[in-house]
């Protein structure tokens, strides 16, 4: 087992239950902590410890709990419920998955007494985007100049998610849909409504009828402009086709997304 981890378990009283699990960017690991289910989570990203700041200003309300932190380690409640909203999606309940969705993104949005962590701005999130040569009449270049009106005139300006999509809100039991691994950022609240207009696959996302089916569910859920939310979802989806593309990994999803906002908005 990795010393980092070894550390935290020593120190915060931890039982592993479970085995290791690596992503790009954190090492996590199931644990039993005061006899209850809980994650460990270790990452030096700062992005990823970005994020432990909104999990623990969010105190439970729509995310999982923090039951402890460090700089760089977060112990948190386990998710651990059968249930799934991609699994939802992919078996002819998208509507209610969608629906699902709003519902924490909106719980996640709501004022709290205590004053606002440090995030990071949105803005910032967009900088592979800013920095992409596109041409005059790609697709890109119209996530670009979406990106641009929006930044330029933020509303509603929340803590965000950051990465809202079907497998960041799992199934938490008694204590229903709970987010995960958010990102930590400050900016328009209707950003976080975006991603999941590309998951949780090709069959889904890029479906004009059921593209359409989402914008206006989104819309009416999260009581968003429909034209302003187009133009999140082709910003988001534009910035994720770089993404894919400095990552070397298939952009499509992210591209037909991006063209059907486009095309929406032009229409």
């Amino acid at each position: 087992m990795p010393i980092e981890l070894s550390t935290y378990l020593k120190a915060w009283s931890l039982v592993p239950d479970g085995p290791v699990v690596e992503t790009h960017a954190a090492t996590l690991l199931p644990v039993i902590h005061l006899g209850r289910p809980a994650m460990l989570k270790v990452s030096e990203s700062e992005e990823e410890t970005a994020g432990y700041d909104a999990l623990q200003w969010w105190g439970g309300s729509g995310a999982v709990q923090v039951y402890a932190r460090s700089d760089h380690a977060l112990l948190m409640e386990r998710a651990a419920g059968a249930r799934s909203l991609a699994a939802m999606s992919q078996h002819g309940k998208d509507g209610e998955a969608t629906r699902t969705i709003c519902t924490v993104v909106a719980q996640l949005h709501a004022a709290r007494a205590t004053p606002l962590p440090a995030l990071t701005p949105l803005p910032q999130r967009f900088a592979s985007l800013v920095a992409f040569r596109a041409e005059p009449a790609s697709v890109l270049r119209a996530s670009q100049r979406a990106m641009e009106q929006l930044l330029a005139a933020p509303r509603d300006v929340v803590c965000l998610h950051g990465d809202v999509h079907h497998h960041n809100i799992l199934d938490g039991g008694k204590r229903g849909w709970l987010a995960i691994d958010p990102k930590g950022l400050l900016g328009e609240r209707g950003f976080d409504y975006a991603n999941l207009f590309c998951n949780p696959d090709a069959a889904i996302a890029c479906h004009p009828q059921r593209f359409e089916a989402r914008l206006q569910l989104v819309a009416q859920a999260a009581h968003l402009d429909r034209q302003r939310l187009l133009q999140w979802i082709l910003a988001w989806s534009g910035l994720s086709a770089v993404w894919h593309m400095e990552d070397e990994t298939p952009a499509d999803i992210a591209l037909q997304v991006a063209g059907m906002a486009a095309a929406a908005l032009n229409g």
